[in-house]
C-alpha cells in the first residue's frame, strides 16, 4: 500500500509536531512503500508553489565515509502550482525528459568529492542511506550554489527488509555473510559475487534477501584471511561454499544457483560447469573465458584469459579505458581459456549491456550463446541492453560511468548512458529474480 508523506511549511504559529518549519508554501510529496527499500521507486511530488514556477530540484547522500553526492534537475510547475515527477520532464540540470527516479540515476560526486567515487552501501542491516529531496528557487546547474530552499524532504532507502537475518560466515575455509528472509522458509539458495575489486559487497545479498532468497554474498580474495590478490583460483573454495549453502535447513534444494558480476560472472559459469550443487547461473557482464588467473579444480586447470596492459588508453582526465585490453578467447592460443559450458546441464542467463566499456561483454555472451547452440543446448537466456555499461546493478542505484577501482586505484571506464542504464538495472532486476525463482523452486 502507498503511503503520503508530506513535509509542508506551515506557518510558525500553527506548526504541527514533527514537521520542518520553511516560510515557502511549497511542500514535497514523497509515495513509497512500507519499508522503502532501495530497489523500489519513489512517486516525488512538489505542491503549493506559484503556477508555472521555475525551481531546481536536488536530491543529496551522504556516504559512511563522508562523501557527498548530489544532483539536480530543473523542473516548471503546471497552472496549479505542481509538479509530478512522474510525468513532467525536466529541462535541464543532471538529466532532461521524464525520469521520474532521475534524482537517483544522476547521483555523483559533488564538488570538491573524489570524482570518480561510487556511491555503494557498506552497512545494509543497521542503517538506511538517508536521501534528502530540496526545492530551490529557480534554475541552478550542476556544481553551482543553488537558489533559496522552498521545501524539503529526507526518505530512507533500506537494503534488508524487516526481518531479514545476516549471519557473518566462516565455515571452513569459506568467508562471507548468509542473508536470510524472514520466516521458516525454505528458500531458494543464490550464492552472489562481485568483480575484481575484491572484498565483500553486500548489497544485493541483502535485497535479495528481502526478494525471498537465501543469499551468501561470498567474497573470495581481499578479506580477512583470504588471499590479498588474485593468483590462482581453486573452485573447491566456491564448492564448499555451495555445500554450506545446501546444507543449511532454511536452504531448498536440490541445488542453488549462483550470481555474478564482472570477474564473478565467469566464476558464475564455471561453478554450474563444473559443481553438482550449482544448478542455475546468471552472469552479468561477464566473460566466456576465465580471466585474471588460472582456475584450478581438482586435476583440471582452465588458464587465464590475461590483458595486455600496452592497449589500454588514458583519457585527458586520467580515465583508464581498458576496452581492447582483454585478450580474444577465439584466438588459438586463447582457446583453452574458455570456459567449457557445454558441459552443464544447469541454467544460464547472461544480461550485458551493449555500452559496456569495461570490457566486450556483449561480445561475450553472444560467444557463449553461439557454443551452447552448436552443441544443441537451449539451456540459456540472453538479456542485452542497448546503452548499458558494465556495472548493472539493482535498479535504483546510481549510473557511474567511470569508477575508480579499488585494487588499482584508478578510475575505469565503465561505459554506457544514463537512461538507458538504469533502465536496463530496472528491467534485468525483475528478470534475474523471475530466473531464479522458476529454476530453483
Amino acid at each position: 500500500m502507498l503511503r503520503v508523506v508530506a513535509v509542508r511549511a506551515w506557518g510558525l504559529c500553527s506548526r504541527p509536531p514533527g514537521l520542518c518549519t520553511l516560510r515557502s508554501a511549497a511542500s514535497i510529496a514523497v509515495h513509497f512503500p512500507r519499508p522503502c527499500l532501495a530497489d523500489q521507486p519513489l512517486g516525488i511530488k512538489v505542491l503549493g508553489l506559484d503556477p508555472l514556477q521555475e525551481v531546481t530540484l536536488r536530491a543529496l547522500v551522504e556516504s559512511e565515509h563522508g562523501s557527498l553526492f548530489d544532483s539536480c534537475a530543473h523542473y516548471r510547475a503546471d497552472g496549479q502550482g505542481n509538479i509530478d515527477l512522474d510525468t513532467a520532464p525536466s529541462t535541464g540540470g543532471h538529466y532532461t525528459g521524464v525520469m521520474p527516479m532521475g534524482l537517483l540515476w544522476s547521483l555523483t560526486p559533488a564538488a570538491l568529492e573524489h570524482p570518480y567515487d561510487r556511491l555503494e552501501k557498506k552497512d545494509v542491516v543497521k542503517t538506511p542511506m538517508r536521501v534528502e529531496l530540496l526545492v530551490h528557487k529557480g534554475h541552478s546547474q550542476p556544481k553551482e550554489l543553488p537558489g533559496l530552499v522552498l521545501a524539503k524532504e529526507k526518505v530512507d532507502r533500506w537494503f534488508a527488509a524487516p526481518g531479514v537475518q545476516r549471519i557473518r560466515l566462516r565455515e571452513g575455509d569459506v568467508r562471507g555473510s548468509l542473508f536470510l528472509p524472514p520466516g521458516y522458509g525454505p528458500f531458494p539458495g543464490v550464492i552472489d559475487l562481485f568483480g575484481d575489486e575484491g572484498g565483500l559487497v553486500e548489497y544485493r545479498s541483502s535485497l535479495l534477501a528481502s526478494r525471498g532468497f537465501a543469499s551468501l554474498a561470498l567474497p573470495y580474495f581481499g578479506f580477512e584471511d583470504l588471499p590479498r590478490m588474485m593468483k590462482d583460483f581453486h573452485l573447491e573454495y566456491f564448492e564448499e561454499a555451495a555445500k554450506f549453502l545446501l546444507r543449511h535447513p532454511k536452504v531448498k534444494g536440490p541445488g542453488v544457483g549462483v550470481i555474478g558480476t564482472g570477474k564473478g560472472a565467469d566464476l558464475a559459469l564455471s561453478m554450474v560447469t563444473f559443481l553438482q550443487e550449482v544448478k542455475v547461473g546468471v552472469s552479468i557482464s561477464g566473460c566466456c573465458s576465465n580471466t585474471a588467473a588460472s582456475l584450478h579444480y581438482g586435476e583440471q586447470t582452465i588458464p587465464a584469459l590475461r590483458y595486455d596492459m600496452g592497449m589500454v588508453q588514458i583519457s585527458d582526465t586520467a580515465v583508464f579505458d581498458i576496452f581492447e585490453s582483454l585478450g580474444d578467447p577465439m584466438d588459438p592460443e586463447n582457446k583453452q581459456s574458455i570456459i567449457p559450458i557445454e558441459n552443464a546441464d544447469g541454467q544460464f542467463l547472461f544480461v550485458v549491456g551493449e555500452g559496456d566499456r569495461n570490457w566486450k561483454s556483449s561480445l561475450y555472451a553472444q560467444l557463449a550463446v553461439s557454443r551452447l547452440r552448436e552443441h544443441g543446448k537451449d539451456n540459456f537466456q540472453l538479456l542485452s541492453y542497448p546503452g548499458a555499461g558494465h556495472r548493472i546493478d539493482p535498479p535504483c542505484s546510481p549510473f557511474c560511468i567511470a569508477a575508480r577501482d579499488r585494487v588499482l586505484g584508478v578510475p575505469i571506464l565503465g561505459g554506457g548512458e544514463m537512461e538507458a542504464h538504469c533502465r536496463a538495472q530496472v528491467d534485468s532486476w525483475e528478470k534475474i529474480q523471475a530466473f531464479l525463482q522458476l529454476h530453483l523452486s
